[in-house]
């Protein structure tokens, strides 16, 4: 046929589709080949008991501190420790010069013994006086004197008794003794160094680091969360164990428990302190070594946990996920997330047991569109699997 007569099909056709247009039906695009039923990947969700914790900075304190200082004046004599060495409560430290002390001891028994002296003779005129008095062979006056004399001996041999006394805990104060058991850090004097009653800097110092003790501080807010948690019954609580992040990445072999909670609130702050004891046998621990203390603040019995991937966030800010219906359609839904649990979120609200929530593929549907559901597979499973497979497929020689 000659081309001409085509030319009248052609503009019957363009018409055509302009009067489609124009009564408001859009022209549909050819089927492109392959497409049809989104593919997304899904979870079921599946409630599971989970152990909630919170990791907090944190110092190493000791469990007991002790500075080592004199009581007495006089001449450091010796040093009887080595420093950096563990020592027991009552060895010896350091001892002072004590020839001072041991002769105002050798004093005050001499005045002891004088007033004991003294005493016998006045006691026994008081007794003579008092025979007399009773037959009028002297005064009452003069009985009565020799009394009040007796009393006065007596007076002084108690005084005697406690000169003495103080004398000798002096004398015992030359012999500066560890006051608790633990470890000794450097000494601030040597031998021959003059040393003041109860002078500011300590001789050395003691600390006891088994056990030990890490302070952290957590905020005010989340210890009230978690007690209305637990009063609404939603989390039980744990069995109060702390493990503990040393500085370098590595986590501590034994586990600590919780002390105590202070019961001051650190008004710059707005947290307290809590304090947990670890069991420190070779002193891997010591005072002032920050750490980060992962403490276990209850359990969920019916914990609701979602992959990462699975969740999104609008405009707002607020998260959504993609579920499948019975029906295989594509539905929204508004979440509350708590906190991340490694790379799952922890769903308070939107979400319920047995909803298949879409993991990934969920950008190639739009809600209320028919979806085709498959198993989601994690990347590491994915990657083993590629492994096994290629090991299975590759020839004898290279395996």
């Amino acid at each position: 046929m000659h081309p001409v007569f085509h030319r009248p099909v052609a503009v019957l056709a363009t018409v055509s589709a302009l009067a489609l247009v124009a009564c408001g039906e859009a022209p549909q695009p050819p089927a492109t080949a392959g497409q049809g039923v989104p593919q997304v990947s899904v979870l079921t969700l599946q409630p599971q008991r989970l152990a909630l914790t919170t990791e907090l900075p944190g110092r190493v304190a000791p469990a007991l501190i002790a500075e080592v200082r004199p009581q007495i004046t006089g001449l450091v004599l010796q040093r009887r420790f080595k420093e950096g060495s563990d020592v027991k409560a009552g060895d010896l430290l350091y001892q002072i010069d004590p020839a001072t002390y041991r002769a105002n001891v050798d004093s005050a028994q001499a005045t002891l013994a004088k007033a004991e002296a003294n005493l016998v003779t006045v006691k026994l005129k008081a007794g003579r006086y008092k025979e007399l008095a009773a037959i009028k062979a002297v005064s009452q006056q003069d009985a009565d004197d020799a009394a009040a004399s007796l009393q006065q001996a007596e007076a002084e041999v108690s005084s005697a008794k406690a000169t003495l006394q103080t004398q000798r805990i002096n004398l015992d104060y030359t012999h500066i003794t560890s006051p608790i058991s633990g470890r000794i850090g450097r000494s601030s004097v040597t031998q021959g160094a003059l040393v003041t009653a109860n002078q500011a800097s300590a001789l050395a110092t003691v600390q006891q680091l088994n056990p030990i003790y890490v302070d952290v501080t957590q905020s005010t807010s989340t210890l009230l969360a978690i007690k209305r948690s637990m009063d609404a019954g939603t989390l039980k609580s744990g069995t109060a164990k702390v493990r503990l992040v040393l500085e370098d990445g590595s986590v501590y072999a034994q586990p600590g428990k919780l002390q105590f909670s202070d019961v001051t609130v650190d008004q710059s702050t707005g947290a307290v302190t809590l304090r947990a004891e670890f069991p420190n046998p070779r002193a891997d621990l010591l005072p002032g070594m920050y750490a980060r203390a992962v403490l276990e603040e209850g359990v969920l019995e019916q914990a609701l946990l979602v992959p990462q991937l699975a969740v999104a966030r609008d405009t707002t800010g607020k998260p959504y996920a993609f579920v499948v219906d019975g029906n295989g359609k594509l539905q929204q839904r508004s979440l509350t997330t708590d906190r991340a649990v490694g790379d799952q979120w922890l769903v308070s609200n939107g979400l319920q047991p047995g909803d298949v929530v879409v993991v990934e593929g969920q950008q190639k549907a739009r809600p209320g569109q028919t979806v085709q559901a498959q198993p989601y597979v994690p990347a590491a499973q994915k990657t083993v699997a590629a492994q096994k497979t290629a090991t299975a497929s590759a020839p004898a020689g290279t395996k």
